[in-house]
């Protein structure tokens, strides 16, 4: 008995192998076409992937049998790390850019302006993939906290913040977005810069003036619908005691011995008319450090002497370097699109489809 069952063992197994062995060409070549797909991009199928040459092998078997199916390539993603809890977000472009521009604009604003701030925020998040030291955000290439509303918020937290107006916001995001989710905002045919602030002082501010590097698209552009904005002009008041007390705590070797008359001198501004420097204690600080241990809302700012401390008078809202959110928020409300308002704020980019 054991002796019949082995020739009938060895029938099958070669009935079994014989197919596979002629099926090993069509396998490598799926396996060269999944590579060249994902050399492109992640979800960017790659047009330049060559096909396999088909033997004949290959054609006699795809005559009796269907071909094997190639592998969806992996939906492209934007990976942000939760600046509260530290954990590397992978986030879907598409749901990336809805999250983005809810968090930068008003629901309620034009749609160009909303489409102008997705397609800034997808670039930007792209540069900073090429540009950032991603291992000191664990693989994160930039920062947000949706917790905070800032820079991205996620599923959870839109909910939350729409609440009955979830669906018909979110569609409408959806709506206006997604056919923008391969177009990216290039320079030299790589992804911009394109950072972006609230409210400018009326022009904005030339990228060195801020992070210590000349972009040539980001040299500063005239933006005069920015003074009609909303909390275009602030004044926060300090008392002297305040006052004191940031300045010799975020500030080494300041004198600030003498009278509050004379702690703040000759104040120099950029061409933008941003503060470049200011003196302080006898000491030259950067206008964009001072803003920042103040709290200010602009580096665009005066300082005034008053009875019981300093008013400190800001124009604009943000670092005011790239795109001014209220300004595309007036040009697109004059009919200007989405393509106009990045044309102006970035001169010499251009908006084409990307899938790198």
């Amino acid at each position: 008995m054991k002796r019949s069952i082995l020739p009938i063992l060895l029938f099958c197994l070669l009935t079994f192998c014989l197919p596979l062995v002629s099926l090993l060409p069509q396998a490598a070549g799926q396996a060269a076409s999944s590579v060249s797909l994902a050399a492109g991009s992640a979800g960017e199928q790659s047009t330049s992937a060559c096909p396999v040459p088909e033997s004949a092998a290959v054609s006699q078997v795809a005559q009796s049998a269907p071909p094997a199916e190639t592998p969806a390539p992996a939906q492209a993603v934007i990976r942000v790390q939760n600046a509260s809890t530290g954990e590397v977000l992978e986030v879907p472009v598409l749901e990336y850019m809805i999250g983005a521009v809810a968090s930068e604009m008003p629901i309620t604003w034009p749609d160009e302006a909303l489409k102008a701030q997705g397609i800034a925020a997808h670039s930007y998040a792209l540069y900073q993939r090429d540009h950032a030291n991603t291992e000191a955000l664990g693989g994160g290439w930039f920062s947000v906290d949706p917790a905070r509303r800032q820079g991205y918020m996620t599923t959870e937290v839109l909910q939350s913040y729409w609440g009955e107006e979830y669906e018909a916001n979110y569609q409408r995001l959806k709506t206006l977005l997604e056919p923008l989710v391969h177009t990216v905002l290039l320079y030299d045919g790589a992804p911009a810069a394109a950072c972006y602030h609230a409210i400018s002082n009326g022009r904005t501010e030339a990228s060195q003036r801020v992070w210590n590097e000349a972009l040539p698209y980001l040299q500063g552009v005239d933006s005069p619908l920015d003074k009609l904005a909303e909390g275009y002009q602030e004044t926060v008041s300090y008392t002297t005691q305040q006052m004191y007390d940031i300045l010799a705590t975020q500030f080494a070797g300041l004198d600030l011995s003498g009278s509050a008359d004379g702690w703040f001198g000759e104040t120099s501004l950029t061409e933008a008319g941003y503060v470049d420097t200011v003196q302080v204690g006898g000491a030259f600080v950067k206008g964009t450090q001072l803003r920042a241990a103040l709290s200010l809302r602009s580096s665009c700012f005066t300082i005034q002497r008053t009875e019981d401390g300093f008013d400190v008078t800001t124009l604009g809202y943000g670092h005011g370097v790239g795109l001014s959110q209220c300004g595309a928020q007036a040009m697109a409300a004059q009919g200007q699109s989405c393509v106009q308002i990045l044309s102006w704020y970035f001169p010499g980019t251009t908006l084409e489809e990307y899938a790198g």
